[in-house]
């Protein structure tokens, strides 16, 4: 069946069930409304007919703006009735292309994706398989994973969230994504600071709605506190001691814990790598570049900076 242009009474159509989209926010709603009033519907919608009705593979945010001006048609692509799995790749792949989805609705979909794919491939889908299927980045599919795996609890309070505006919401999916993925790794490392998840998770959300952690980079520091005693060799004990302040001390801030624990010693590490990067470059210096007057100049103050600091410990 070749793709046919036309109008189709709005009665007609129906959304499309396995839209990933759930949320439509209503200040998004009111520009998109605005401008169909102005200019009508530009972009046509796309949809498949299905008995003696059309359903929505693309522009359900069109048709509902359309549904509330009372229009009584909106133009349309018909295209041939997808199978259930091409149907749901269609949307992620429109979705990769226009970045407009929330990522939980995103992760409500996904495992119909790896359940088709499976029937399809006969194995469950790897990372791989399933970015180029869907579009999705790998990275977006493990930001996914991450809330797939969280309590009904926390994910009905990530649908309230979204449906407020963008700047309204606190308790996102990224908080969540970043909460999830620093306890992973304590998990890994220490997981007899975590005896029980839940408490835990309830902690750190007070915690941030009063802001004792300021910021979701915060949990950054969690994991590199959970995997100091392998990258520099932080005692185990003190490890323990920093992970649960942060999990059972009301009082105390992830960055402020981090800052009088391993903080020095990351910075310790990183200086000896610049240093380490500024030898090799040093020593394999072309000739040219020796000769370079400006890089001759610094090198002179290179010098003297390293005389100065080791003065007679060399």
């Amino acid at each position: 069946m070749d793709k046919e242009l036309r109008n189709i009474d709005i009665d007609l159509i129906k959304p499309n069930p396995d839209n990933p989209r759930i949320i439509f926010r209503q200040e998004e709603m009111d520009s998109l409304l605005i401008s169909a009033k102005e200019y009508g519907i530009l972009v046509p919608i796309s949809v498949y007919k299905e008995g003696n009705h059309f359903v929505i593979i693309d522009g359900e945010r069109r048709w509902r703006v359309s549904k509330k001006l009372n229009l009584s048609t909106i133009p349309a692509i018909i295209q041939e009735k997808p199978t259930p799995l091409d149907n749901l790749l269609m949307m992620f792949n429109i979705h990769a292309l226009r970045e407009q989805w929330d990522l939980f609705t995103i992760a409500n979909k996904i495992t119909k994706v790896i359940e088709l794919l499976n029937k399809k491939l006969g194995h469950k889908p790897n990372e791989i398989q399933l970015s180029e299927e869907t579009g999705l980045s790998r990275g977006t599919i493990r930001r996914c994973r991450l809330l797939i795996e969280l309590p009904d609890r926390f994910k009905n309070i990530i649908l309230k969230e979204l449906e407020k505006p963008k700047l309204k919401q606190k308790l996102t999916e990224d908080f969540f994504i970043e909460m999830e993925g620093a306890l992973k790794t304590v998990r890994r490392n220490f997981p007899e600071t975590i005896k029980n998840i839940e408490i835990v998770r309830d902690s750190l959300i007070k915690k941030f709605e009063k802001g004792i952690i300021k910021s979701l980079r915060d949990f950054k520091l969690v994991g590199k506190i959970a995997t100091s005693s392998k990258n520099v060799s932080y005692p185990d004990e003190e490890v323990v001691e920093a992970l649960t302040q942060i999990f059972y001390d009301e009082t105390q801030s992830i960055d402020g814990v981090y800052n009088s624990t391993v903080s020095v010693l990351y910075d310790e590490r990183k200086l000896i790598s610049n240093f380490s990067n500024a030898l090799y470059y040093i020593q394999n210096l072309t000739d040219e570049e020796r000769n370079d007057e400006d890089i001759k100049r610094t090198l002179i103050k290179l010098k003297f900076a390293i005389e100065e600091i080791l003065g007679d410990n060399r």
